[in-house]
């Protein structure tokens, strides 16, 4: 198949890469505001380049990857479903999550599907869990643990424009969180702090926060964030029930140090960037759009899914600027 790829930033680069060595993608056809990139990917990957994201949905793709700028999302979804072509959008749908809901009215009732990016779906350990909780191995769940460390900040021009760590970083804990238990949200209470980087205090954000989740069956989720992680990129999720428990990220790479006699564990290299930590993952995420392009499968993560995983994001921002327990109803509501 041909797949057209819009934005060649570092994700959209990787996913040029990955997309590249699928034995089911053919030829590539690549946009990018800026020429470097897209002569770069073409010498790279053997691309054609075109010069619009028009002139790539003209060009006869399959379906179409969006790795542009945030505020591109919702006009280059809505122009691909409108040109009949499968699209794979990074999260988030839109800065916004009233424009997000836009976007899904939108495409209401149209037959083309749209994947947004939410890597740990595709992670082996991640899917194992699932699994895991499914069958009802763990029973009932009382206890969930979900982290997600960077090893450094993101620059200071990508907090600003970020919408706050809670709607950038913990995002993924949060959708990962309901794929996993298959619960709702319904109330959170957030806190955060600033240790670290001024640039970030500056920009009105925290870079290190906490959030209690309370699901819908009463379970307990605790998510803890942080942009300052000195020994690497650390991912995890502790699941616990009444029958059994299991964990995420507890291999040799995971970036702890123990301090117990005589441990060993872990023994690797610790993990010290995302695109480490999921490479395996982004290119299974890759392989199922292409499979969702071909018609064999539906969108493994679905607008509908990044926006609810966005509400949460609002409840806790809600929830850290004003000290109190915000329930996700309220923020729906506006």
């Amino acid at each position: 198949m041909r797949i057209g790829i819009l934005g060649l930033g570092r994700i959209g680069a990787f996913h040029a890469e990955t997309l590249a060595s699928l034995d089911a993608v053919d030829s590539l056809v690549v946009a990018d505001p800026f020429a470097d990139a897209a002569r770069s990917a073409a010498e790279r990957f053997g691309a054609e380049i075109a010069d619009s994201p028009e002139a790539v949905l003209a060009a006869g793709v399959d379906g179409v990857v969006v790795a542009a700028a945030t505020d591109a999302h919702p006009s280059l979804i809505l122009a691909a479903v409108e040109a009949g072509v499968p699209v794979f959008c990074e999260k988030p749908v839109a800065r916004t999550m009233a424009e997000g809901v836009e976007v899904l009215k939108a495409i209401a009732g149209r037959d083309v599907p749209v994947q947004i990016g939410f890597n740990r779906r595709f992670d082996a350990a991640f899917v194992a869990a699932r699994a895991a909780v499914r069958r009802g191995e763990l029973g009932k769940l009382h206890t969930v643990r979900s982290t997600t460390l960077d090893p450094a900040p993101p620059p200071a021009a990508y907090i600003a424009a970020s919408g706050g760590i809670f709607r950038d970083c913990s995002v993924h804990d949060f959708d990962v969180i309901r794929w996993v238990t298959g619960r709702e949200v319904s109330e959170v209470y957030a806190v955060g702090g600033n240790r670290g980087a001024d640039f970030i205090r500056d920009a009105g954000d925290a870079d290190t926060t906490g959030a209690i989740l309370t699901l819908d069956d009463g379970t307990i989720a605790v998510v803890s964030n942080s942009r300052h992680n000195a020994r690497g990129y650390d991912v995890r999720m502790e699941i616990h029930g009444f029958a059994d428990s299991i964990a995420v990220g507890l291999e040799d790479k995971l970036p702890l140090r123990s301090v117990e006699p005589g441990a060993t564990f872990p023994a690797g290299t610790p993990h010290d960037f995302f695109m480490d930590r999921f490479a395996t993952a982004y290119r299974t995420e890759l392989t199922a759009f292409t499979e969702v392009v071909a018609g064999t499968r539906p969108s493994p993560c679905t607008i509908e899914d990044a926006l609810e995983a966005g509400w949460i994001a609002e409840a806790c921002t809600l929830s850290l600027r004003e000290h109190r327990p915000v329930t996700v109803a309220e923020v729906r509501r506006g």
